[in-house]
């Protein structure tokens, strides 16, 4: 798979990420370090502690990171969930259900580029 085409698969923004990034070859060095962040899990484990907080700052920085890489349907989902958690709100369980969709095709995807 190219990276053109996990783009499209994940519902990202090839065109703006290459504008930012310039190259693939460092498009695709980002990308692969996305799945060491740990934002995705320590919103996970903050939201089964309660600890409303740490579930707010996981959920912005996970929104960032993938704004940055052009992952836009992680991004509108996790700015969703940031939005909920700011006001000291609930995610719902369909939201979360969504953003988990969207970062586990993201995290299943990338392995699937080949190396340019």
């Amino acid at each position: 798979m190219t990276l053109e085409e996990l783009y499209e698969m994940i519902g990202g923004d090839y065109r703006s990420t290459k504008s930012r990034f310039m190259t693939d070859e460092r498009i695709l060095r980002f990308v692969r370090k996305f799945p060491l962040d740990q934002s995705y899990r320590l919103l996970e484990s903050s939201l089964s502690t309660g600890d409303q907080a740490e579930a707010f700052r996981a959920a912005h920085t996970l929104k960032g990171v993938a704004q940055n890489l052009g992952f836009t349907a992680l991004y509108e989902i996790a700015s969703s969930v940031t939005e909920v958690l700011r006001g000291g709100g609930t995610a719902t369980a369909d939201q979360l259900d969504e953003l988990k969709i969207k970062y586990d095709l993201v995290i299943d995807s990338i392995p699937l580029v080949a190396d340019l």
